[in-house]
């Protein structure tokens, strides 16, 4: 009950910690690598010392911060085996996710996933706008998300997430969608679906192993 937000009903303070500092990590205002203390955690939150206390044992647990002694919390650093361990979870849990959809989803469901990206593509032949570019990154993470929680598994989509931190903190510039992207990002979900509204389960696969090993090997810079 300590942790409840009473005054306003709202998510507990750790919780609101823990958003809080993922917004900052996504957006760069906190650094792979990065020592930070946890006055200076409470400066970049807004957050009391107490919620980010109860915060630092679940973010050392997910992997994105470690203690280093005499010299405060290390943000995690991105170096070759993150982003091999990263894009290899990656692609076991959305194997797994993308075979499960392609029996189960409803065709209502995959239709309007297809249609979004339909909209974003014809858009994009006009040029991509700032606003195309924010609802086309949003469409991309979401597609992604929907597939994974469509599994039922509360475990697996916990895990999904915290990994998605870490791949979205690989080589930011490289992985974020970027204007050049956006029609070449749509194409590779537009197989994936093409195969889903055919539900054709090795189509489903080759067509998600491959956009995952595009975006591996754009992490890597190769």
């Amino acid at each position: 009950m300590r942790a409840m937000n009473h005054r306003t009903g709202g998510p507990p303070l750790r919780q609101q910690a823990y958003e809080a500092f993922k917004e900052r990590l996504l957006s760069r205002d906190i650094r792979p690598g990065q020592f930070l203390s946890q006055r200076e955690l409470v400066a970049i939150t807004g957050l009391p010392l107490g919620a980010i206390r109860e915060l630092i044992p679940r973010l050392e647990a997910d992997g994105l911060i470690k203690t280093a002694p005499q010299r405060g919390m290390q943000i995690a650093h991105v170096d070759l085996d993150l982003i091999r361990n990263a894009f290899q979870l990656r692609l076991i849990l959305e194997r797994e996710a993308t075979v499960a959809f392609c029996r189960n989803a409803s065709d209502d469901l995959i239709r309007e996933l297809r249609d979004q990206h339909v909209a974003v593509q014809r858009e994009a032949e006009n040029g991509v706008t700032p606003e195309l570019l924010q609802r086309a990154q949003h469409i991309d993470w979401a597609f992604h998300d929907t597939m994974i929680d469509a599994l039922g598994n509360s475990l697996i989509a916990s895990t999904y997430r915290v990994n998605s931190i870490k791949i979205r903190l690989i080589r930011q510039e490289d992985t974020r969608m970027l204007p050049e992207l956006v029609t070449s990002v749509m194409r590779e979900h537009m197989r994936i679906l093409d195969a889903l509204v055919a539900r054709d389960e090795r189509a489903s696969l080759e067509a998600i192993e491959a956009h995952i090993d595009i975006a591996r090997r754009r992490a890597l810079g190769v």
